[in-house]
């Protein structure tokens, strides 16, 4: 028999992280305060089904005074066996004809037990005709009737079934939680394992302690399991590069950034994975410049840019080569900014956000960006020319390649007041820009060249020829060369 089924909680005791699911459910047992329907949504291996047939032993037995009987109907339920129980999968039964045989089995009183229980697993997958069924008989149960509803996607339930249970979340299952409980397994079967070892198996369940203890499972016939038997079966996760990877970023090491990515590559590290273990340090070191009252924009600015990347790589044919882009834009700000990032368990190192001050000029040349950040202290006044003359600056500030690559489309067409107006050859383009954040960070970038608020209004414009070319590389529309140019 696998690991899971013989650990698997058979009462509330020995359900690990839920305690605030737990909890309520005894105290509703004990006061007698048990409802007729039940939701369990949560991820994968977080306990929702365990949780389900305790919850249905206290409801079979809560009535039974006779231990032979209680005991007998337990093992029932622990077997599968229970005539009074019944386990729907609604991802193979999500028919209405499935639900209306349901239904007309709730009318007949319970056999052996106090009441009858269904517990409905992955509900999301019921049709539109089944939750329809389903909706009258959790509106008007038979009171000996219980329902226990479980899905991973509780957004697809319709909020008429929802607003007729009561709903509990289950939350992913903390690392040191399913360490402790694989600890615990492995002493009681003799297996041996490395501290470490267990750790990078709950790192990789993410949360589902049934996927954790599946790994051990798998494992246990070594004399004993060390990380890298672990790593070699599911693969690197890439923790040694992220420290290095956020000091590379901080000292605007773009070699380091290239030469990391290929031996992630190389070792089969999923980029996605990956970059959510970045963005877990660089969330604490957040979470530290909050508290330190400091300047968060740079933090906010790296997890934005490593959100898309996120989004880029699991759509990319190269998703090493969308993750590589992310990370040098991030260093080039860096270098730009002068900004630096802490390594992890260092203080981080914010550079506060301000207008910048003027240098006193060298005696023999003054820089072209001393004269940028004299220009800046006063507002600019917005006319065609200075929007037209700042335009290469902008599109060098935005580091969404995609977003760049639309906006050299677009084609100056009304300077009014504060408003920017551009237009484009395409509904592409023109959507590509003007989304939500693309538009929200083109405006911040002009806000900050221009000293003012700017707003920016983007239209689809078939002639062209009452524009003015916003770029000279291009007057009419980007090319497939330049697109291609732009994205890899």
């Amino acid at each position: 028999m696998s690991l899971y089924r013989i650990y698997r909680p058979q009462q509330f005791a020995d359900v690990t992280g839920q305690d605030h699911i737990v909890t309520t459910l005894e105290n509703a047992i004990e006061k007698g305060k048990l409802a007729h329907a039940y939701l369990f949504a949560g991820s994968r291996g977080t306990g929702k089904t365990s949780v389900a047939r305790i919850l249905a032993k206290a409801i079979l037995t809560a009535k039974i005074q006779d231990e032979t009987v209680r005991r007998q109907i337990h093992k029932g339920v622990e077997e599968g066996n229970l005539v009074d129980l019944l386990e729907i999968d609604a991802a193979s039964n999500r028919g209405i004809d499935d639900i209306r045989d349901l239904v007309e089995k709730i009318q007949f009183s319970p056999v052996i037990a106090s009441a009858k229980v269904y517990i409905i697993d992955e509900v999301h997958m019921l049709t539109k005709e089944a939750f329809n069924a389903l909706l009258k008989t959790l509106e008007e149960p038979p009171t000996y009737a219980y329902f226990i509803l479980a899905t991973t996607e509780r957004n697809k339930i319709p909020t008429t079934i929802q607003s007729r249970c009561q709903c509990f979340p289950f939350h992913a299952i903390r690392e040191e939680d399913i360490v402790r409980r694989l600890q615990f397994i492995a002493d009681n079967e003799k297996i041996s394992a490395e501290r470490d070892a267990l750790r990078a198996i709950a790192r990789h369940a993410e949360g589902g302690m049934r996927d954790a203890i599946s790994l051990l499972d798998q494992l246990r016939s070594l004399e004993k399991i060390t990380r890298t038997d672990v790593e070699q079966r599911i693969g690197s996760t890439g923790q040694e590069q992220v420290e290095a990877m956020l000091t590379a970023i901080g000292q605007g090491d773009s070699e380091t950034i290239v030469r990391s990515i290929r031996a992630l590559e190389e070792e089969g590290v999923p980029m996605d994975l990956f970059l959510r273990q970045l963005l877990g340090i660089i969330r604490h070191l957040l979470h530290e410049a909050v508290a330190a009252k400091e300047s968060t924009h740079q933090y906010v600015h790296m997890i934005d840019t490593l959100l898309e990347a996120i989004r880029d790589a699991r759509t990319s044919p190269l998703p090493g080569l969308a993750v590589e882009a992310a990370l040098l834009s991030l260093t080039n700000a860096n270098k730009d900014e002068q900004g630096s990032v802490s390594a992890p368990k260092q203080q981080p190192v914010v550079k506060e956000t301000q207008v910048p001050e003027t240098p006193k000029p060298d005696k023999k040349t003054v820089s072209q960006e001393t004269q940028k950040q004299a220009a800046a202290v006063e507002a600019v006044e917005l006319s065609e020319t200075s929007v037209l003359e700042r335009w290469p600056e902008i599109l060098e500030s935005i580091t969404q390649s995609s977003v760049r690559m639309s906006l050299k489309n677009g084609r100056l067409t009304a300077v009014e007041g504060k408003n920017i107006t551009v237009a484009f050859t395409s509904d592409f383009h023109r959507n590509k820009v003007a989304a939500t954040e693309a538009s929200r960070n083109i405006e911040k970038i002009m806000e900050k060249l221009f000293r003012q608020s700017v707003r920016l209004h983007c239209t689809v414009q078939e002639d062209r020829d009452q524009s003015l070319p916003l770029t000279q590389e291009n007057n009419a529309t980007v090319d497939l060369a330049e697109a291609a140019a732009e994205i890899f």
